[in-house]
C-alpha cells in the first residue's frame, strides 16, 4: 500500500447523484466523506451550492462543509492543505476518506500532490487587469487570455475573472502557460492507493435533472437566500458570489435583469458548467465511469460494483 493509503473518490457532473451515493459508500466501507466543492466550505450558502443536508449525511461525518465566511477567500491551494488534514483526520480513526464533488482541479491537487509554483505577487498587474475587466468586461480578459493560452481560456468560464487574470498574471510573469505547468502536474504519480469513479449519465436526462434541481432551488428559497447574503454585505467581487446560483440572483436583485432572465440564465450556464466538468473529467487518468442507465439509475447497483473493485483491488490489501 502507498504511503498515503487508500482514498475513494466519487465525482461527475452536477446533479449527477454524487452526494448519495459517497453516503452509501461511507456507509458500506466504514468512511467519511471530504467534500470537494467550491461553494459548500461556505456557511449561509445552502441552497444555491446544493449543500448537502444533516438528513442527507444519514450520520456520515462531513468534512470542509461550512468552514467558511461567504467573505473569506477560497481557492485549490487551500482546499489542497485542509483536504490533506482531513484525510490524515479520518485515517487516524482508521476509516476511509471518501472525496466526492465536482471541482476537479480540486480532486486533482489532492490524488496528485500538485505543487503550486508561487510567483510574486504583482499588484500593478493586477489592478491593471481589473480595471481592463471593469472598463472592457469580462469577455475582453477572456479574449485576451485566449491569445497566450487557448487551452487555460477553453477550460475556464470568462466570468471567473479571478481565474483569467491569475492565468494571464502567470503567463506574463513566467512566459509559460499555466496549462502547461497543470499538465506536467497532472503526470505526477499520486500518493494514494485510489479507486476514482465518474458518474454521469445521457446529457438530455442530464440537463433535465439540472433545471429540475434549480426549479427546487427557487421553490426552497435562493432568493432571498441570496438576498440575506446581500444584506449580510456579500457583493459581486467576493469569490463565493461568483459561484452558479449565487451571481445570477444578485443580478436580478441588483436589478440588471429580470427574475425570468435570471433563471434562464442560471440553467444555462449550469448546463454549460456540466458539460466542462465532463470535458475535464475524460482528460484524467485512471477514472472509472458509471453511467447510471447501465445501473437503471440505482445507486445500490453502483455502489456493488464500488465494493466489488474495492474487494478485488486496493481497499482491503
Amino acid at each position: 500500500m502507498s504511503a498515503g493509503g487508500p482514498l475513494l473518490i466519487i465525482t461527475g457532473p452536477t446533479a449527477a447523484g454524487k452526494t448519495s451515493l459517497a453516503v452509501q459508500a461511507a456507509k458500506a466501507l466504514n468512511g467519511e466523506v471530504i467534500s470537494a466543492d467550491s461553494m459548500q466550505v461556505y456557511r449561509h450558502m445552502d441552497i444555491g451550492s446544493a449543500k448537502v443536508t444533516k438528513e442527507e449525511m444519514e450520520g456520515i461525518p462531513h468534512h470542509l462543509i461550512d468552514i467558511l465566511e461567504p467573505w473569506e477567500p477560497f481557492n485549490v491551494a487551500v482546499f489542497q492543505e485542509l483536504a490533506r488534514q482531513a484525510v490524515l483526520d479520518i485515517q487516524s480513526r482508521g476509516h476511509i476518506p471518501i472525496v466526492a464533488g465536482g471541482t476537479g482541479f480540486y480532486i486533482q491537487a489532492l490524488l496528485y500532490d500538485i505543487r503550486f509554483q508561487e510567483t510574486s505577487e504583482d499588484q500593478q498587474l493586477r489592478r491593471e487587469l481589473e480595471q481592463l475587466g471593469e472598463q472592457k468586461g469580462a469577455e475582453f480578459l477572456h479574449q485576451m487570455l485566449a491569445q497566450v493560452d487557448p487551452e487555460s481560456a477553453a477550460a475556464i468560464h470568462a466570468n471567473n475573472k479571478k481565474r483569467v487574470i491569475r492565468a494571464i498574471e502567470y503567463y506574463r510573469q513566467t512566459g509559460r502557460k499555466i496549462s502547461d505547468h497543470n499538465r506536467e502536474e497532472r503526470e505526477r504519480s499520486s500518493p494514494y492507493d485510489f479507486l476514482y469513479y465518474v458518474i454521469t449519465m445521457d446529457r438530455d436526462i442530464l440537463y433535465e435533472r439540472i433545471d429540475r434541481r434549480v426549479d427546487r432551488m427557487l421553490s426552497l428559497g435562493l432568493v432571498d437566500e441570496v438576498r440575506r447574503l446581500k444584506e449580510m454585505g456579500c457583493t459581486k467581487e467576493m469569490v463565493s458570489m461568483q459561484g452558479l446560483g449565487y451571481k445570477e440572483i444578485l443580478d436580478y436583485l441588483d436589478g440588471n435583469c429580470s427574475l425570468e432572465e435570471a433563471v434562464y440564465v442560471l440553467k444555462r450556464d449550469t448546463r454549460h458548467f456540466a458539460k466542462r466538468q465532463l470535458t475535464w473529467f475524460r482528460r484524467e487518468r485512471d477514472t472509472r465511469w458509471l453511467i447510471q442507465e447501465e445501473y437503471q439509475f440505482d445507486s445500490s447497483r453502483m455502489l456493488k460494483r464500488i465494493r466489488e473493485d474495492c474487494e478485488k483491488e486496493i481497499l482491503w490489501k
